[in-house]
């Protein structure tokens, strides 16, 4: 876990300076706020309205998160108003919050923009609740939620826009079928399901703090698709919690809600929040545990009581999104694992068949977004294989397994990236050992994908008309080996670290073939 965080790469800065930025931003929020007079609880709010729109608004283009952070209050403010009516009719208030957790999940499936106005509408209820909002404190509290999202938003598409010209690759969507088979259809009647019983145990420890339990549940349901990937994230969720409420009784309670050193403390918990998410889910928890507890000390409620009632609180919702997920329309891990691999190896295959037109001489050929495709859908694979890979995980067969196909694809993004770099030179066009490679490449990636075809990927690469890995000692062993002329001695020293990158490919998507068709079943079946 602490590799992940402080060793994990992170390409162009994209997580350090969107960390900062989100400092920048929300504590800009929040002054402007201040200096209009806003009370503590609006101030809070505000804060909290920033963050969301900065960590939720994952749209492909700059053009579409401004239009979706725009339609953040039209999915928020009624939503508050709704809940601050309901403020003493307790079951009203609940059945309303249930119907926004699944509404909020169900909306994912209009992709980017549904999730971000589905999380933004479940946490207007929920900072509700924490902040027990009633009629009367509606004026305020919205008026800084406006004012808290244009300052966030002069931040983030104003002074500090760097996604501009260089938009990363938009989120895949999850795959599914029809019907209650999809997975947000799913995971809303899920979510329903554990809510309710989060609701009802959480409300027998307190029935001031039940809302820890809801919000618990909703929110290790987010970026899971199957029953294996929600428990694992139930589990971080406790295990960050367990560590934040640690830090948080030798940091917040201390403090007694002292102003300046909390506003300091939280600006680092917004910052560790934000560069922790994209690798460490645990770290994330830590950093919002403790944000929380520095808040309610700002509340002047803060005690050791309150820290351990949260615990408990999140245990409950864990708990409940553990048994939802695993009686209610329950999915496998294997059916969810096998489909974001089946897509990352497609990717593979785009790729090289952008850069085998591009070596051709296409000028429109540009293997570069499906580099960037290709790393969001590794992740995806990540995430999904991570139940198999967990120390807890019962079977050493598949862990392993899981492993090795977590390596090889990890091998074939390396490969693909150096093998884009080397496609964009002009002067390694028009060589015919490239194009002979990548077309090896291709038809390796199809006996992967292809139900029917052979059973590894050597036996595709030789059908295709040269041996499945050249392992050449110059340029024209290279040319021998592949069956075509040798290139222009003036083209070679270009080409061989295109022929090295798709060698070293072909060689790993040859290795694939072992755990990915070990044995009729998947080899990540009955996890």
């Amino acid at each position: 876990m602490l590799k992940r965080m402080f060793v994990a790469p992170d390409p162009g800065l994209l997580r350090l300076r969107s960390a900062t930025r989100s400092v920048l931003g929300i504590g800009l929020a929040v002054a402007v706020c201040g200096l209009t007079g806003h009370p503590l609880p609006a101030l809070i709010a505000g804060g909290l309205a920033a963050l969301l729109a900065l960590f939720t608004v994952t749209d492909p283009t700059v053009r579409g998160q401004a239009v979706t952070t725009a339609l953040l209050p039209v999915a928020g403010l009624p939503v508050l108003a709704l809940a601050a009516g309901l403020h003493d009719h307790p079951l009203a208030r609940d059945t309303a919050f249930l119907a926004v957790a699944a509404a909020g999940v169900y909306a994912r499936r209009w992709g980017p923009r549904g999730h971000a106005l589905g999380v933004f509408a479940f946490m207007s209820f929920f900072a509700a609740q924490f902040l027990h909002t009633v009629p009367g404190q509606l004026p305020e509290l919205c008026s800084a939620l406006l004012l808290a999202l244009v300052a966030s938003s002069g931040v983030r598409f104003g002074a500090w826009c760097y996604e501009r010209g260089s938009v990363p690759p938009a989120a895949p969507a999850p795959p599914g079928g029809p019907g209650l088979a999809r997975t947000t259809t799913r995971q809303a009647v899920q979510v329903a399901v554990a809510g309710v019983l989060a609701l009802a145990v959480g409300q027998l420890l307190s029935q001031d703090r039940w809302y820890w339990a809801v919000g618990a549940v909703w929110w290790i349901f987010v970026n899971t698709a199957s029953r294996g990937e929600t428990l694992v994230r139930g589990f971080r969720r406790m295990l960050g919690t367990v560590a934040g409420i640690g830090v948080g009784l030798l940091v917040a309670v201390p403090l007694h809600g002292a102003a300046a050193p909390t506003a300091v403390l939280v600006a680092l918990c917004v910052f560790g929040i934000f560069y922790s998410a994209p690798v460490s889910y645990t770290w994330m928890m830590l950093a919002v545990t403790v944000m929380a507890g520095l808040l309610y000390g700002l509340l002047g409620v803060l005690d050791p009581g309150l820290l351990a009632l949260r615990l408990a609180e999140t245990g409950v919702g864990a708990v409940a999104a553990a048994l939802a997920v695993l009686i209610v329309l329950p999915v496998t891990t294997h059916a969810t694992t096998d489909a974001w691999i089946q897509r990352a190896l497609r990717c593979v295959h785009a790729c090289a068949a952008e850069a085998s037109d591009r070596l051709a001489g296409s000028r429109t050929a540009d293997p570069a977004p499906r580099v960037a495709e290709l790393e969001v859908l590794l992740g995806r694979v990540r995430l999904s294989l991570a139940p198999l890979v967990h120390p807890l995980s019962p079977s050493r067969t598949r862990k392993e397994k899981a492993r090795r196909v977590l390596a090889l694809l990890d091998d074939c993004a390396r490969e693909v990236r150096g093998l884009a770099s080397v496609a964009a030179d002009p002067e390694a066009s028009h060589d015919e050992r490239l194009a002979a490679a990548c077309r090896r490449v291709e038809a390796a990636v199809e006996a992967l994908t292809t139900p029917g075809k052979a059973r590894d990927a050597g036996a595709a690469a030789t059908a295709a008309g040269a041996p499945s890995v050249v392992r050449p000692s110059g340029a024209a062993a290279r040319a021998v080996a592949t069956g075509a002329p040798a290139a222009p001695v003036a083209r070679r020293p270009v080409a061989e670290p295109a022929l090295a990158h798709l060698h070293g490919l072909e060689r790993s998507l040859t290795e694939l073939s072992a755990p990915l068709r070990s044995s009729r079943r998947s080899p990540l079946v009955g996890a």
